[in-house]
């Protein structure tokens, strides 16, 4: 065996044969397990799924594997999956076997063999094309030592999705692209993943029960583009209305990725109700206990789409419309699951705090589950409880905890790998929960993570004395971006010991590349100490000043002036490059070495462009034109080159995100409302007046080339002009005056339909080599 093998086989075994101290689940998560188990379909089905996974992944290898369902007992009574060699020789080409409790379990252990015995790596790309880096041929597969390997999990679950990421990212999905990413999840051993797509769809048949016309749910419903929002409560009508094509076309997707869901093993986690109504209902019916909610994030408390209605927990309607909704879900897809999700007030308060009200709140959204279907468990995410951490304090969190039998709600620790509430609380008041890692807001491209608390957070967590973890969790609000976060985190699922974190980044790198480069490892190295070691617990919502333009007046010196996120050397990063642009003649014909080269040049350019920003300030400031000129022109200019990097990668396009929205489209009135929703997500986000922008605009923000030079670009230049021409005409920078012509040409923009490059132009590798030449070569060794 080869010793790039044989590193790869000490860290597998590592994992494989290290004592792990299981923290065992309540009887009655247990007995969930096992009712879960028994609604899965039957081995040959899963095996078959496992096989299409593998034929969609490796045509050329379908008949080097063969893929078995094997019985918990196998493996004490957990989830697993097994590796080992075909035995005795076979004729038929088949070299290796993987045997697993599910067909998740069976794809995990093909992807885990993929890794670490062939040092491969699969990644995808925007538009969901899969990339394999350095496999042997078939035949030629890498044999295991003895009897090969078997992996547990040593928690049940393993979550995947955000309640926003169908809006952030899913939003504009076909069946194609939804099949790469359920590929992605049993590959990553995803077995818990939220489906809420065409819930509208459901909630239609519903309400139109109730009395509530089709026409009266125009105002309710959001645009595509902000359904999550709309689910929430958090507004209503904003983007709308949604069209008869768009219910239909949703709910047959939604079959579809269940279907593919359940032949896979997993348990889909279906949405219920939270109380959240629309207008009319108050009309239909006069005598329920209806309160409007405040204004979330409405620029003036438009009522065209702020404040939305909430059915009060204590009125017998909140139970019959909870219990319908989970019947007619039960209607279209079957008995599928036992999990639903329900979050209560996110991001909006109660009536009030009294925890008598609270626990009836809580055991009124149970009741509506469990009548529907009688075994259902409630999933919740715990953002509130982070979020509005001045409300829910310990009286209030255990009122709602507590309101439901125990086993009964599972909680997600959402922010864990910033802000763990299990330390706080007592594990959630002796409550299930899930030790998640959010990682990223609004979809943001950023270089951002903490690997380290990634790789020992879920220990830690799992080892506690009277741990309630019952599973680890991905809850990112957008995905396509920072892979080495997410793949090390997909692999705590299967970890019974913390993970070294540069031995794992060793390895890391050389599968992701295809090579070992010497280069690289060092740059992994530097980056890992920098900025995947981010510990300031803030919020990573990325705020460079390209893609976040400051709306400030600098004449006002009272005002402090704005400060990006920055947790790290810069100098340390550039270094970093250095060493990558030094690879690039060993890694050129290497599309995820590009892609990391792309997305390494950008952070680094956007951090120098934050510091010009702030010297453009400070020159208006102290009143110096020159300076002051210089400044603007060089701001100026790194948008321009860095829309040109972007460009060279077809996974940092605006074109795909709104070719994907028009694709949707069934006739022009569909096609202008889907571009000017996914134009609005990505800039303004949400409503603005002639002298007020959004409370959200940038929220969403991209480093995707065309929405730089097409959006950010004119933007920054009119700010810049203000600027210049307050100080040339010594005046006060007119403030008012700058919003209205930037709002004007932000929904401009966004009623566009101008097209964008779909497609990449440019050598990824020259254009950066240019770019670290121009910024930080030898003429700007000061820098």
């Amino acid at each position: 065996m080869s010793s790039f093998n044989s590193l790869f086989l000490v860290l597998i075994l590592t994992v494989a044969l290290l004592p792990i101290a299981l923290a065992e689940p309540g009887e009655t998560i247990q007995a969930l397990l096992k009712r879960l188990d028994s609604k899965r379909p039957s081995p040959s089905v899963q095996e078959a799924a496992a096989k299409a996974v593998l034929k969609r992944l490796l045509p050329g290898y379908v008949s080097s594997f063969e893929f078995k369902i094997v019985s918990k007992d196998v493996c004490g009574g957990k989830s697993c999956f097994l590796i080992s060699n075909y035995s005795p020789l076979s004729k038929n080409g088949t070299e290796i076997v993987v045997k697993g409790t599910t067909a998740v379990e069976i794809a995990s252990g093909l992807y885990w063999y993929l890794k670490y015995w062939c040092g491969a790596h699969v990644s995808w790309d925007k538009t969901g094309v899969i990339q394999i880096a350095s496999i042997p041929k078939p035949g030629s597969l890498p044999l295991l030592e003895d009897e090969g390997v078997t992996i547990q999990r040593p928690i049940p679950w393993n979550y995947y999705q955000n309640v926003v990421t169908s809006s952030y990212s899913y939003v504009w999905w076909d069946l194609k692209r939804w099949e790469k990413e359920i590929d992605w999840m049993a590959l990553h051993g995803v077995n818990l993943p939220l489906a809420f797509t065409g819930q509208e769809a459901i909630w239609q048949k519903v309400f139109m029960d109730f009395n509530i016309s089709k026409e009266d749910l125009n105002n309710f419903f959001g645009g595509p583009a902000f359904l999550a929002w709309a689910r929430m409560g958090n507004l209503h009508g904003w983007g709308g209305p949604l069209s008869q094509n768009w219910l239909d076309q949703q709910l047959t997707l939604q079959k579809q990725i269940l279907s593919r869901m359940l032949e896979l093993g997993m348990t889909p986690v279906l949405p219920s109700f939270s109380g959240n109504i629309p207008a009319t209902l108050k009309k239909r019916f006069p005598s329920a206990n209806i309160t409007r909610l405040g204004n979330w994030a409405s620029v003036d408390a438009d009522p065209r789409w702020c404040c939305t209605y909430l059915l009060d927990p204590s009125d017998p309607l909140f139970v019959e419309i909870g219990e319908a909704f989970i019947r007619r879900q039960v209607e279209e897809y079957g008995d599928v699951t036992d999990i639903y999700n329900c979050d209560t007030f996110n991001e909006n308060i109660p009536p009030t705090n009294n925890p008598a009200y609270i626990s009836l709140l809580g055991a009124s959204v149970y009741k509506a589950m469990s009548k529907g279907d009688k075994d259902a468990v409630w999933l919740m995410q715990g953002w509130l409880f982070y979020e509005d951490s001045v409300f829910w304090k310990p009286p209030q969190m255990k009122a709602l905890l507590h309101s439901v039998p125990f086993g009964k709600m599972i909680v997600l620790d959402l922010f864990a790998d910033v802000k763990p509430i299990w330390k706080y609380s007592s594990q959630f008041y002796d409550t299930p929960y899930v030790w998640c890692m959010l990682h990223n807001f609004g979809g943001n491209l950023e270089m951002y993570g903490n690997l380290d608390v990634i790789s020992s957070g879920p220990i830690d967590a799992r080892v506690t004395k009277n741990s309630t973890m019952v599973g680890v969790g991905m809850c990112m609000e957008g995905i396509e971006h920072n892979p080495v976060v997410y793949e090390l985190m997909s692999e705590m699922a299967f970890r019974g010991e913390k993970v070294q974190v540069l031995d794992w980044l060793k390895s890391y790198s050389r599968r992701r590349y295809g090579k070992a480069v010497h280069e690289v490892e060092a740059a992994w190295e530097i980056l890992y100490r920098t900025v995947y070691n981010c510990t300031d617990g803030i919020e990573d919502h990325n705020t460079d000043f390209i893609v976040k333009f400051p709306d400030l007046d600098p004449s006002n010196r009272s005002s402090a002036l704005p400060q990006a996120h920055l947790w790290y050397s810069t100098q340390k990063v550039i270094n970093a490059l250095r060493l990558f642009l030094n690879a690039g003649n060993h890694l050129a014909g290497s599309a995820t070495y590009r892609y990391d080269l792309v997305d390494l040049t950008r952070q680094v350019l956007s951090k120098l462009a934050n510091q010009v920003y702030s010297d453009a300030i400070t020159a208006f400031q102290q009143k110096d034109a020159k300076a002051l000129n210089l400044h603007i022109q060089k701001f100026i200019q790194l948008i321009k080159d860095v829309d040109v990097l972007l460009a060279s990668d077809d996974k940092f396009l605006l074109g795909t995100w709104l070719q994907s929205a028009n694709m949707l489209a069934k006739n022009h009135h569909e096609l202008r409302q889907y571009e000017w929703n996914a134009r609005t997500q990505v800039t303004m986000w949400f409503d603005d007046t002639r002298t007020k922008q959004s409370k959200l605009f940038d929220y969403a923000n991209k480093f995707w080339s065309g929405l730089l030079e097409g959006y950010y670009l004119p933007r920054a230049s009119t700010y810049f002009q203000y600027l210049m021409k307050s100080l040339q005409e010594n005046e006060s920078f007119k403030l008012e005056e700058w919003r209205k012509e930037w709002i004007s040409f932000s929904n401009k923009w966004q009623a566009g339909m101008e097209p964008y490059p779909v497609k990449a132009k440019g050598d990824a590798i020259a254009i950066s080599k240019a770019l670290y030449e121009e910024y930080f070569g030898h003429k700007n060794r000061n820098i």
